[in-house]
């Protein structure tokens, strides 16, 4: 099993937290030290229980906690040799760089990290896997290229990018400079480029659809929900939406079907 649960989500800040039996890993941290270990605690969890950080990339709302993290609690950074050369704060306890085509291992956990399209020095996401269960987080990518489609296909899970509402972002207060950085291809994904992705990963093992990364002045909960509906069909149920300003809950994924998993779910409540 492994389990995942965001500490936040959103264009202020980004923090995702992924745990197998033995290995807790954070994944960016987008938020002040302070904060960040208000939302652990509000998980049931220490700074000192991660084994490690890993970074996406520099932006300042996947990055602005990690050094003062790194160094207070001597968390090892994993990250690529573009984003710890281009970070403004990349004094880290202790840095392992990795390349974004070779899968490595952090505990009992693989990490397979796969380059995305992305305004940044050498951005990329990631496919965790513990024993039969995968799960994917891709954010931050103006497209959905063959490379990332693959690397997704199979995941029992997964947090993707709705970064904006076409209409709201075209009648919005950013500039066109800035949709148009926004809607290219090394930007953000919308709603509708994520629905179609989804529509070409799903498959009956996939249990849980987190929707991330979503913009406060040009998306919102009910259409980025929507949208993925219209391309999800039946079992809406697996699909939550990731908030900016409080943690997620806990979300148990296993390997199996969607009908088994939700069965396994229920008898634990029980």
């Amino acid at each position: 099993m492994i389990q995942v649960a965001a500490l936040g989500s959103g264009s202020s800040g980004n923090s995702l937290l992924v745990r197998s039996e033995g290995t807790t890993l954070l994944i960016d941290c987008g938020f002040t030290m302070k904060e960040t270990i208000a939302r652990l605690y509000h998980l049931g969890l220490s700074p000192s229980e991660l084994d490690a950080i890993l970074i996406s990339h520099e932006h300042g709302d996947h990055m602005k906690g990690v050094g003062p993290l790194s160094r207070k609690f001597g968390l090892p950074v994993w990250c690529t040799y573009g984003t710890y050369h281009r970070a403004r704060d990349n004094r880290f306890s202790s840095v392992r760089l990795f390349h974004a085509h070779e899968p490595f291992v952090i505990g009992d956990m693989e990490v397979d990290p796969f380059p995305t399209p992305h305004d940044a020095a050498e951005p990329c996401q990631f496919v965790f896997s513990a024993g039969d269960v995968r799960f994917a987080n891709v954010t931050d990518l103006g497209a959905c290229t063959p490379h990332v489609r693959e690397k997704l296909e199979g995941v029992h899970g997964l947090v993707v990018e709705c970064n904006y509402d076409n209409d709201m972002l075209r009648n919005g207060p950013y500039p066109p400079s800035l949709q148009a950085r926004i809607r290219s291809d090394y930007g953000h994904l919308g709603n509708d480029q994520a629905g179609v992705l989804l529509q070409q990963l799903d498959h009956p093992e996939l249990q849980y659809i987190l929707l991330g990364h979503l913009s406060e002045q040009n998306n919102s909960d009910a259409l980025a929900l929507a949208t993925m509906q219209e391309h999800v069909e039946d079992r809406h149920h697996r699909i939550s939406v990731l908030a900016q300003h409080c943690c997620s809950p806990w979300f148990d994924v296993v390997a199996g079907s969607v009908d088994v998993a939700l069965s396994e779910e229920l008898a634990s409540v029980v």
